[in-house]
């Protein structure tokens, strides 16, 4: 698992200061950031959610269990599908021209979404959720709302202790 420190956090330009949250010295790994409990959860996702510190497979993994805790509020079979395919894709059993047409399919469909008179912001999100899992992108806040931050939190815990 990669090391970090503080200065690391700062260079990636956080709306707060780490070093009211650690020791200016700090250095640690994801599972030492998802671990402290003194900072928010919303700051420790923040913080371990991004390529500089989990791998692809990782963070694709950790997309798509958002994505399936939104699948509730998806009406578009598009974006169930995507979900569908990133699984696929991340077991070794969907290619990546595949991957591609999800991808391009969630788009049309989380567009599709936006347009809809009187949509709600969940079915909006979960939209959302379906095209981060083909991009393996978690780390914006509207694309991880299938879960609460402290969830979340929990599970990449598991996910990382497992790894």
């Amino acid at each position: 698992m990669k090391t970090f420190t503080i200065e690391d956090i700062r260079d990636w330009e956080p709306c707060y200061d780490p070093g009211t949250l650690l020791p200016e010295n700090w250095s640690g790994t994801a599972l030492d950031i998802l671990r402290l409990e003194e900072m928010p959860c919303e700051n420790r996702l923040w913080v371990v959610l991004r390529p500089e510190i989990l791998d692809d497979k990782t963070l694709r993994w950790f997309a798509i269990w958002c994505a399936r805790r939104s699948q509730p509020w998806l009406t578009d079979p598009r974006s169930i599908n995507a979900i569908d395919v990133a699984e696929k894709f991340a077991s070794g059993n969907a290619t990546e021209e595949e991957l591609v047409a999800a991808r391009r399919y969630a788009f049309a469909a989380w567009k599709a979404t936006k347009k809809e008179e009187f949509v709600s912001g969940a079915k909006v999100s979960a939209a959302e959720a379906a095209l981060a899992a083909v991009a393996a992108r978690p780390g914006a806040e509207k694309w991880r709302r299938g879960a609460s931050p402290t969830a979340q939190v929990a599970h990449l815990i598991k996910m990382l202790e497992l790894a």
